[in-house]
């Protein structure tokens, strides 16, 4: 097995940037190994007393911790804040997830961070963001998507909302908004020499993600009855539907094009073509879809459909995805030891991106991890000593 990459060997176009990530869950450690993977040397710091998390995962399979040094320092001692504002002071990004107030109580807040260190981009993720009335309260994905008005969209009608996983609000408008204000406050940097604060909010982000879709409703081709739109299950050619052998077909064919084409090969009665969209012939056209749909089995269907353009895909598993075809083509997974996973993305034309590895025995050994930041040999030795570091 070829040896884990370093800092000074990871080649994407972050490389040399340095960065400094909070531990936490969810959202802010998707983006440092993002960022890692991207090029930047991160080094995430954990608690000295930190507990196993509720999701305790193998070392192998921790994407927490892969593509990062790690540190684990007791911050609520003095010389611990004091040591991570000298690391500060070397790095390009901090990146935290606390509630309001958590940075600040521990000496650690934007306003003191900074003025050791006035090019720092300090990256801020919460639930509800930095102040108003909800900004102190706890949260999961599901809890801002209620409040962004988003979980009340997914769903069938006359069925309750279904959570869409933790992807909208964590990872969507909680680590890609985090991401993209990181890359937005880096090129202002590169013309002002200043960094900033980003205060990103999963609510925010995630309402962001849906603009379009309030677009539609201001201009009254949206309604706010869940399964009655054009892309949450209200028209029968845009849903999923039941195949002969218990498994599912999507069905996307939103141009009239790629309608004609589903309409011929499932074959449709022609009649509905003609009125793909007129909402009185849904009822029917659903039913007749459905029952077509039941004469194959899954793959049946992708075999008829996969050479066209009538959108038309079988619903795979997280497994299956891994194998089909396209995956293997582009080696859109990779294997990290007994890890299989998804590639780093987006790629890039000339700047490689490294898959994240677990931490090695240096990456999470005191002196080496503060040794890359300038600190000399006989201080790392006192820090060492006085048990400022977690095991």
């Amino acid at each position: 097995m070829s040896t884990p990459p370093t800092a000074a060997d990871k080649t994407g176009p972050l490389a040399g940037l340095r960065l400094i990530e909070m531990a936490g869950l969810g959202p802010v450690p998707l983006a440092a190994l993002m960022l890692s993977e991207m090029g930047a040397d991160v080094l995430r710091i954990e608690r000295a007393d930190a507990k196993e998390p509720l999701l305790s995962l193998p070392e192998a399979h921790d994407l927490d911790r892969h593509g990062r040094s790690i540190l684990r320092l007791d911050l609520k001692r003095p010389d611990g804040a004091e040591l991570l504002l000298r690391l500060a002071e070397k790095a390009d990004v901090l990146i935290e997830g606390f509630r309001p107030g958590v940075m600040e109580r521990l000496g650690l807040g934007p306003d003191v961070v900074l003025e050791g260190n006035p090019a720092l981009i300090y990256g801020r993720l919460t639930g509800f963001g930095q102040d108003g009335p909800l900004s102190r309260r706890a949260g999961h994905d599901i809890t801002y998507l209620a409040y962004a008005g988003l979980l009340h969209a997914v769903g069938r009608q006359g069925a309750p909302p279904v959570p869409p996983l933790n992807l909208v609000a964590d990872q969507g408008g909680g680590a890609m908004m985090l991401i993209a204000g990181v890359l937005a406050a880096l090129f202002q940097r590169s013309r002002t020499g200043k960094g900033q604060v980003i205060d990103a909010a999963m609510v925010e982000g995630a309402s962001m993600l849906a603009a379009p879709i309030h677009a539609f409703m201001a201009a009254g081709l949206w309604s706010e009855r869940r399964g009655e739109n054009l892309l949450d299950s209200g028209a029968p050619f845009y849903d999923v539907y039941e195949a002969a052998d218990g498994r599912h077909i999507a069905i996307g064919c939103l141009e009239p094009q790629f309608f004609a084409e589903f309409a011929r090969l499932l074959p449709l009665d022609r009649r509905f073509v003609g009125s793909q969209y007129d909402r009185t012939s849904w009822p029917d056209m659903r039913a007749a879809i459905a029952a077509r749909i039941r004469e194959k089995t899954r793959d049946e269907w992708a075999e008829v459909f996969g050479p066209t353009d009538a959108c038309v895909a079988p619903v795979l598993s997280l497994t299956e995805a891994r194998d089909h075809p396209q995956s293997r083509a582009r080696q859109n997974f990779a294997r990290s030891r007994e890890l299989e996973r998804p590639t780093p993305a987006p790629r890039f034309s000339s700047a490689a991106s490294t898959l994240a590895a677990a931490p090695t025995v240096a990456d999470r050994r005191p002196s080496a991890v503060l040794a890359r930041f300038g600190i000399d040999e006989t201080e790392i030795e006192a820090l060492v000593r006085s048990g400022l570091f977690g095991r």
